[in-house]
């Protein structure tokens, strides 16, 4: 049995990093993927995960292979392919860390998953099954992430969902309203940010987009407001959880490791989500924040995520 298996995508971030004797600018290698993020995330935490996503038979390939591997991520459903390039993401960060994206992906190995390829027993086999929306923007893995949400909803997984708005990768901001919300009605747990609220329901306050997502039938919902921290509302009540003070270093995976935080201490409930108190589903989200504190005072995201000794630390 694993605790969480991710489906998306895995891909390598090239983030700025100074510049060359020359003057050229230089960027790092860092795995990525937010998917591959939150188990990595998890993982650190003792949490046993699996990863379900296509990479490229290609050096990017192999060396994200490795990092899972590094991670004690399992990789059963991890599908190599010679046809397509291992997905590449350029990130540029601004003096205060925040982040631009330029993407090689057309396609990305990450878009050419297919429902046939499906590793369908890890599925059967989670106690969460986590997903992304970019895995939406696409066939055939569009196709594959809804087999995948049916098989998991069967087999009486709880379905986490974070839809990590990346513009660049949607047609047009129509398309992906349409796509980030397509997936709604299978959710029982989602993270979303203070910008992605008007994108999922039409409304931009996060209390009021909140209580949408909860009408709809989500039985958590986490809004993630950077370093003041989380709105958390469930179906018993909403509250506000402050964040830990950072060094500001870069954001790359802040909200994912949040949610690999969250998810880490719903999993040792060992609640359903409709039977989390407010006051439970703040303490996920306390523990959350302080795991995302330590994550942005590193670079990169899937080498950032913190030890529990650390995230006990900085909750002393």
């Amino acid at each position: 049995m694993f605790d969480v298996t991710a489906l998306g995508e895995i891909l390598i971030d090239f983030t700025v990093c100074g510049r060359s004797e020359s003057g050229q600018q230089l960027f790092e290698q860092n795995p990525g993927g937010a998917p591959a993020n939150v188990l990595t995330c998890l993982g650190k935490l003792g949490k046993r995960t699996a990863f379900i996503g296509k990479i490229g038979k290609d050096m990017h390939g192999e060396f994200l292979k490795s990092v899972l591997l590094e991670n004690a991520i399992n990789i059963d459903g991890l599908v190599e392919d010679e046809e397509v390039f291992t997905t590449l993401a350029f990130v540029g960060l601004s003096e205060s860390g925040e982040r631009n994206f330029s993407f090689a992906r057309k396609p990305g190995a990450d878009t050419c998953l297919k429902e046939d390829e499906l590793s369908e027993d890890i599925i059967k086999n989670s106690k969460v099954f986590h997903i992304g929306s970019l895995s939406l923007t696409d066939e055939p893995s569009k196709s594959a992430t809804f087999k995948a949400l049916s098989i998991a909803r069967e087999n009486g997984c709880v379905i986490s969902y974070d839809p990590n708005y990346r513009k660049p990768l949607w047609k047009d901001r129509g398309s992906a309203i349409e796509g980030m919300r397509s997936v709604l009605p299978y959710v029982d747990i989602m993270k979303l940010s203070d910008e992605e609220t008007e994108l999922l329901t039409g409304l931009s306050e996060p209390e009021m987009a909140a209580d949408k997502l909860i009408e709809a039938g989500v039985k958590i919902v986490a809004v993630t407001m950077g370093e003041k921290g989380a709105l958390i509302c469930t179906g018993k009540g909403k509250e506000y959880v402050k964040g830990y003070k950072a060094k500001l270093v870069d954001t790359t995976g802040a909200g994912d490791s949040f949610w690999g935080g969250f998810i880490s201490k719903f999993i040792e409930s060992e609640k359903r989500p409709e039977d989390i108190t407010l006051k439970e589903a703040a303490e996920f989200a306390d523990y959350g924040n302080a795991v995302a504190s330590l994550c942005v005072e590193r670079r990169g995201a899937i080498p950032a995520m913190p030890t529990p000794g650390e995230v006990d630390e900085r909750r002393k």
